[in-house]
């Protein structure tokens, strides 16, 4: 695993994993954070056709992927934040999101870290990208 900003290719890909969408996930997250009623109700009339995921729960959830899949491992040293975030079509129960983690663009950020951009793209069963981002991740610097 990358152990330090220099070890970092830009290009490669990393498979994070996979997570299946409960409803009862998707309405507890929405009553604790997101209490929309597309995210808390299956009304065929809504806006969306029925129960969606909250946005902000499909990127928890490919928080924790990213987080088990390579963060865990590699030597990152926070985030400064993200340069883009989109959901790109609605999650709903019973969908499997499988996310990937490719390496992008570095760039020195002080004398002890240098920053690299990580594109990160959440998909469903049906190979659909549910959500996009672009996710700045510091790493530690050889001295």
């Amino acid at each position: 695993m990358h152990d330090s900003y220099e070890a970092v290719t830009p290009g490669e890909t990393v498979t994070l994993g996979s997570h299946e969408m409960t409803r009862s996930e998707i309405v507890s997250f929405a009553e604790q954070y997101d209490p929309q009623q597309f995210h808390l109700n299956d009304d065929p009339e809504g806006p969306f056709g029925g129960l969606i995921a909250s946005g902000w729960h499909t990127a928890a959830v490919t928080m924790r992927l990213a987080v088990d899949g390579y963060l865990g491992e590699a030597a990152t040293v926070g985030s400064p934040g993200l340069d883009g975030l989109r959901w790109r079509e609605p999650v709903r129960p019973g969908d499997r999101l499988t996310a990937t983690l490719t390496l992008g663009e570095r760039e020195p950020f002080d004398e002890g870290r240098g920053l690299v951009h990580q594109e990160i793209e959440t998909r469903n069963q049906h190979d659909e990208t549910v959500l996009w981002m672009d996710a700045l991740t510091l790493y530690p610097r050889r001295s």
